[in-house]
């Protein structure tokens, strides 16, 4: 469970950050927020891996859901376009993270008594 909010963290950060580099296109002193963003977004990783949670599946739904998250935010502050290519894409990387972490987790083994 720590994993996960660690895992949110990142995120959140990572997007914040990432937004925040346009904003700091025209408003050089929001530079800061972008460094503290980026900082907290690997800092909370480093704290998802250290939870237990393979590096395939953290970086795999940390870069996925970031990229879909600021496609989907840029569109809402920005006015950035997204045609509907880029929805179908979207949709993909969604349910490839899906399959990234149902295919991480460990199998569920049953132990089934042998009559001798």
């Amino acid at each position: 469970m720590r994993a996960w909010l660690f895992l949110t963290i990142a995120i959140i950060s990572e997007v914040v950050a990432t937004l925040c580099l346009k904003a700091a296109l025209e408003h050089p002193a929001v530079y800061v927020v972008v460094v503290a963003g980026y900082v907290v977004a690997f800092s909370a990783l480093h704290q998802v891996l250290r939870c237990g949670m393979h590096v395939g599946a953290a970086y795999g739904i940390w870069g996925a859901t970031g990229v879909v998250l600021t496609a989907g935010l840029s569109a809402y502050l920005f006015g950035e376009q997204l045609t509907p290519l880029m929805l179908v894409g979207m949709g993909c990387i969604i349910a490839g993270v899906v399959c990234v972490e149902m295919g991480g987790r460990e199998p569920k083994t049953t132990l089934v008594e042998v009559d001798p």
